[in-house]
């Protein structure tokens, strides 16, 4: 799908953006494996978290989506951390690493034995990292040159383990720790830099005997879950496109209700307010552990800066978008220690440059880093997303302050994470 995207002269308006696409993807497993019907509210549109229910729904976990009192509720029937079955064929993880890489954890603690792959792209993203400590902990798993998938997954009985992650990740953390709610004994995970703790926090709502300090998280096994109602708050990695385009596009002043405001992700919201963006956090409250909040966000001028360490690792998600950010910026914009982006749904540091350029912005890379010179100004391009949902929508970002209309193939690659995108930026753009 192609959509033409032409500048904008302001935008304004009320937007709602999908449910958490993190926390979705974890409470639907989490819910899958508790004692009984939980309900989730406003879980994730995009493509992604449904691929993980279709996978639980392989495995034997039925689910149910319906509105009440004119809010989407989805209701899914756990069975209990014994109640999954033996899927009949491959479980189709999609495009989503989130799936297959948490998933693994809990496969890998079955009495039976499992495939999960996905489409071409996913295939090519490496999964060594959670084969590793998974064999630690007595998995058997086959893998396409050792650590490509599909996964052949062969439950096992599990045994505790202590393991240091050699990179931050999140889904290699949630992995482990999915697992240790088998093992035998108490698994700890050691973090070089604080990640996401969603699922920390989820598994700590349904019960599990978890304990959680800064960089290090240990679960006991076999602690059952219980069912609860569960609300997903707004993505802060979706909303992060529509901050951007409000930084950037003349006048305008949005609105963003319900948002995530995790402490583990709002460094986008700290290294945006650093380089002097207008950004404004108002009714926060916590539901489930999480919290929530509604951002206001308004015309900026942004300074640029450097984004390195820790902080690359904790706004990965978002460099596509900022990097359109760092070129109209008065400094521009430096990304270092960022080869964790060369292995994501596309090499994003390619694919962010080659379409930058495209555009006529100067960009320098290396294997690890994105240098962004700033007060460029874009031009009318044809944008390709490589099938990418972060590079199609930061992207169609920078076309609303292209000197003229863009086209941007591949577009419906946003339908992963934030299948209203489109739909949201006519609704304010004007």
């Amino acid at each position: 799908m192609t959509v033409h995207i032409s500048p904008a002269r302001t935008l304004h308006g009320v937007v709602q953006v999908p449910g958490d696409k993190s926390i979705s993807h974890r409470y639907a497993m989490l819910a899958s494996l508790a004692e009984g019907d939980s309900r989730i509210y406003n879980y994730s549109t995009g493509a992604d978290c449904h691929s993980t229910l279709a996978c639980m729904e392989q495995l034997g976990i039925t689910h149910e989506s319906r509105e009440e009192n004119g809010r989407r509720v989805l209701i899914v029937h756990g069975k209990g951390l014994r109640g999954l079955e033996e899927p009949k064929q491959m479980l189709d993880a999609g495009n989503s690493g989130s799936t297959i890489r948490m998933l693994s954890g809990i496969l890998s603690a079955q009495p039976f034995t499992a495939r999960i792959g996905g489409d071409a792209s996913l295939s090519k993203r490496p999964m060594k990292r959670i084969i590793t400590p998974l064999c630690q902990m007595g998995a058997r798993i086959e893998a396409v040159e050792d650590q490509y998938p599909p996964l052949l997954i062969h439950g096992s009985r599990l045994h505790a383990i202590d393991y240091e992650l050699p990179v931050a990740s999140a889904q290699v953390k949630s992995c482990i720790l999915l697992a240790g709610l088998y093992a035998a004994g108490e698994t700890t995970v050691r973090e070089p830099v604080q990640t996401r703790d969603h699922t920390e926090i989820a598994l700590r709502e349904l019960g599990a005997d978890i304990t959680i300090e800064p960089r290090l998280v240990r679960i006991r096994g076999g602690s059952p879950l219980s069912a609860k109602t569960l609300v997903v708050p707004g993505d802060l990695s979706s909303a992060a496109f529509l901050i951007v385009a409000a930084l950037i596009v003349r006048d305008a002043d949005l609105l963003i209700p319900n948002v995530g405001l995790n402490p583990t992700r709002t460094a986008l919201l700290d290294i945006l307010r650093g380089m002097g963006a207008n950004i404004q956090l108002t009714h926060i409250e916590e539901i489930n552990g999480e919290l929530f909040g509604t951002l206001r966000v308004r015309s900026s001028r942004i300074r640029g800066g450097v984004i390195e360490n820790g902080a690359t690792a904790s706004v990965i998600d978002e460099i596509p978008v900022l990097s359109i950010l760092g070129a109209v910026s008065e400094e521009g914009l430096l990304v270092r220690d960022a080869a964790e982006l060369r292995v994501k749904e596309t090499d994003r540091i390619e694919t962010i440059s080659e379409n930058l350029r495209k555009m006529g912005i100067e960009v320098n890379t290396s294997a690890d880093s994105i240098q962004i010179p700033g007060k460029q100004r874009f031009r009318a391009a044809e944008i390709d997303s490589y099938g990418d949902h972060r590079i199609a929508m930061a992207f169609s970002i920078a076309a609303l302050v292209a000197d003229g209309e863009c086209a941007i193939h591949g577009a419906s690659a946003a339908s992963v994470s934030f299948p209203e995108f489109y739909s949201t930026l006519a609704q304010i753009a004007h």
